[in-house]
């Protein structure tokens, strides 16, 4: 399939919880973070929803059980019903009951949500390879205390030639205290003591986006994440619009980096960013212009970044001179970034940007 190489962040007049029926967020690095929830996540999403808009979690962490994770959720003040929670457990549990027999026991390596989402398919979760009649075994995040004996569990039956299965394959998962090794890092351990490669549910694969389709109805949706490498890859994949929020394990110079299957329709500080439109990042003279900021990719190998004339009366400031964005006095630094984008990603045509960005960044402060 041939997709348009997307070359600068895209502009949006309405509001994006106007422009689309449906939000698919991610859980972890987009509304919390180690339990707590990330700023400005719970008024948005009570605003969103108010408005209108239909919100849904999607999340490749396979640990926690749909009604675990609304639980969650409500405790932090975003109100949620079981049924909104889409897991990569579910995912997993669907793709292993199309290839079994009813009834089939499955090795579970991981936590609760992959054993609850295995009986709603009706397969019977085990905890030993030495069990007759094994037709699978399924790996997903078990949490930080999830005993390396069941690494070695996984393996014996593997090498046995009972097919093997992950929920998903995220190296990392942010939590409170920083990035933490994820359910990939621990599939990593098996593959290397097995030399198999798992069949993969999670994000950015399909059998994630076909779960979470099912199960929301979505018409017109917006995924919404903080990882280039799942949730964008994933709305790249699913061939939806994507909104990056920067508040998980995407940074600002990974964005700039990213190739093409990695790049957001919209890039926002966080999740006020469903209940604002997008600005128009235009061709300059020389690069890229998006409010007061100027984009250029210089021949040196730099990418150079230019607040715009000031007496030309451009730029997005307010009348007083400040911003409407969390920048201070001056222009955005948000929009500093969706030029520099631009620049980047037209740089790079369909492949990964090398020019260097660090002075530019510097002066945004991101």
């Amino acid at each position: 399939m041939t997709r348009q190489i997307r070359t600068s962040p895209a502009a949006c007049d309405e509001s994006l919880h106007q422009a689309y029926d449906t939000a698919l967020l991610d859980l972890d690095g987009v509304v919390y973070a180690g339990g707590r929830a990330i700023g400005h996540a719970v008024e948005s999403l009570a605003a969103a929803r108010a408005a209108g808009m239909h919100l849904a979690y999607v999340t490749n962490n396979a640990l926690r059980t749909p009604e675990a994770v609304a639980e969650h959720l409500g405790e932090l003040g975003i109100p949620t019903d079981a049924a909104e929670v889409i897991t990569s457990a579910q995912a997993v549990a669907r793709l292993i009951a199309e290839q079994v027999e009813p009834g089939s026991k499955v090795l579970v390596i991981g936590g609760e949500g992959l054993r609850v989402a295995l009986r709603e398919r009706g397969l019977v979760p085990v905890e030993s390879a030495d069990e007759e009649g094994l037709a699978a075994v399924v790996q997903g995040y078990g949490g930080p205390d999830l005993a390396w004996g069941r690494f070695a569990e996984a393996s014996y039956a593997i090498n046995r030639g009972v097919p093997w299965y992950a929920s998903n394959t995220d190296l990392t998962i942010p939590g409170a205290r920083g990035i933490a090794p994820g359910n990939g890092a621990a599939v990593e351990v098996v593959r290397i003591a097995t030399g198999a490669e798992p069949q993969v549910a999670g994000k950015p694969l399909p059998p994630m986006h076909r779960e979470t389709v099912l199960r929301t109805g979505a018409k017109r949706p917006l995924v919404v994440g903080d990882r280039l490498d799942t949730d964008i890859e994933g709305a790249f994949n699913g061939e939806v619009d994507s909104l990056l929020v920067l508040t998980g394990v995407t940074d600002a110079e990974q964005l700039l980096r990213a190739e093409p299957r990695h790049r957001p329709t919209y890039v926002d500080r966080d999740l006020r960013g469903l209940l604002a439109g997008q600005p128009e990042v235009v061709p300059a003279a020389e690069g890229f212009r998006c409010g007061g900021w100027t984009a250029v990719a210089l021949n040196n190998g730099l990418l150079d970044l230019r607040e715009a004339d000031e007496d030309s009366g451009e730029g997005a400031t307010t009348g007083d001179g400040a911003t409407t964005g969390d920048g201070g006095p001056g222009p955005d630094p948000l929009d500093g970034l969706r030029a520099l984008c631009a620049a980047a990603w037209t740089a790079a045509a369909d492949g990964v940007c090398t020019l260097d960005a660090a002075k530019a960044l510097a002066r945004l402060g991101l």
